[in-house]
């Protein structure tokens, strides 16, 4: 996917404006204004791949104890059905948005999908799709100026 800023424009502004109204106004009860930086990470990222003709299934679906932020079809060729995990980071003072993508949250992520498999269905009782399965990982940073840039990792589990 590559850097996409022109979709990512005014992110960082998005993200604190609305941090600031959730805190107002109660509109986003129970959600930390970190975890609403990163709902608007994962719709950032939505839009873009639905710009890129994907569709998206489901986000943040529970499977066990794991979150899988998007189930989307991606449709190549060839297509695929893939998971897409969102890693948002503010700044790289505390390493990137990649390296937060360590074996522990691999592990997890692991877990996640084998349960969603096991399921065999979406959260709203749809049948997965019978394609090619993959995880894919997207990395937003905000850029100077506030303009949100997007790299999609394919394969980001290498298996």
């Amino acid at each position: 996917m590559g850097e996409d800023r022109a979709a990512g424009e005014g992110f960082a502004a998005r993200a604190r404006a609305g941090a600031r109204a959730g805190a107002r106004d109660g509109a986003v009860a129970g959600r930390t204004s970190q975890q609403r930086r990163g709902d608007a990470a994962e719709s950032l990222v939505c839009r873009l791949l639905e710009a890129r003709g994907w569709r998206i299934l489901a986000r943040n679906v529970h499977a066990g104890r794991s979150e899988l932020d998007i189930i989307a079809i991606d449709p190549g060729p060839p297509a695929r059905l893939v998971v897409v995990e969102v890693r948002w980071r503010a700044s790289r003072s505390f390493g990137g948005a990649e390296e937060s993508f360590d074996y522990r949250k691999r592990a997890r992520l692991r877990r996640g999908v084998a349960r969603l498999l096991e399921s065999g269905c979406l959260p709203d009782g749809s049948a997965l799709p019978r394609l090619p399965l993959a995880v894919d990982l997207a990395v937003v940073e905000p850029r100077v100026g506030g303009v949100a840039g997007v790299r999609l990792y394919r394969d980001a589990l290498g298996d």
